[in-house]
């Protein structure tokens, strides 16, 4: 769906803001095209998340830690999305000075740099996360959360995850999935090799439940993003995704007496 389609179904169905992915907008896209979708989502009332510069970084195929040894295009992508937080990856320890010297020129601009708890990176566990970002020690350099990976590496993925890795959270992420032996999808962990999984409905108890893991963010004091990011399921159009996901979390995150 265009931007131009999906822009003003986020914003009526109460979206704040949306987060682009390469398949939208990339470091690719010319100058005219990035002034034009900053020009829709301010007309919508919506900002940037977060930039996801490359479809590689998407894929977390064996170049996506590329963008950290040139990230000044995906600086120049944030920018141009008035977006301050730039999506990379590190999938081997070769990757961290490429990371902290990104961080550097990333700082001198006013941007932070994210890296998700993912399947095939130096993030899959929440104790990994915590040794990657005290290693490249940089202030602008933080953690998107992201539990379905943490459950499929096989370690915590709950509320004492986001306890311990509050200091450096500067995302969310949110899919619903289940192991599932004939599960379609499949995440290709370290951990623990090929795990197949389904996805489920953004509030079915069978997978992930995302009530706690939001108490444990407020308990934490964030005040981040919290991003949906499941494709479609089977059958399942764009508008049922966006209104599925405004009925499941919007009551969740604008609770009265939320901290």
């Amino acid at each position: 769906m265009a931007l131009e389609e999906l822009a003003p179904l986020a914003r009526a169905a109460g979206f704040e803001g949306l987060s682009m992915r390469a398949s939208a907008i990339s470091v690719a896209t010319p100058p005219a095209r990035r002034r034009q979708v900053r020009d829709l989502l301010e007309r919508e009332g919506l900002a940037v998340s977060m930039v996801m510069g490359n479809v590689a970084l998407a894929a977390n195929s064996p170049d996506a830690p590329d963008c950290l040894r040139d990230i000044t295009p995906h600086l120049d992508l944030a920018e141009a999305l008035g977006a301050t937080l730039v999506r990379v990856m590190l999938q081997t320890p070769d990757d961290i000075p490429h990371a902290q010297k990104a961080a550097d020129e990333a700082a001198m601009r006013g941007l932070s740099l994210a890296q998700q708890t993912h399947w095939g990176t130096l993030c899959e566990t929440a104790d990994q996360a915590l040794d990657l970002v005290r290693t490249i020690d940089r202030p602008n350099v933080g953690i998107t959360f992201e539990p379905s990976n943490l459950m499929a590496c096989g370690g915590d993925y709950g509320p004492g995850a986001i306890a311990r890795l509050a200091p450096y959270l500067a995302n969310v992420y949110f899919q619903n999935v289940r192991i599932d032996p004939e599960g379609t999808h499949c995440f290709r962990t370290w951990a623990r090799g090929d795990v197949p999984l389904t996805y489920v409905p953004l509030d079915d108890p069978a997978g992930i439940d995302a009530a706690p893991l939001i108490d444990a963010l407020n308990h934490a004091s964030y005040d981040g993003w919290f991003t949906v990011h499941q494709p479609l399921r089977t059958g399942q159009t764009v508008a049922d995704a966006i209104a599925e996901a405004a009925r499941v979390f919007g009551p969740l995150i604008h609770r009265p007496g939320k901290p």
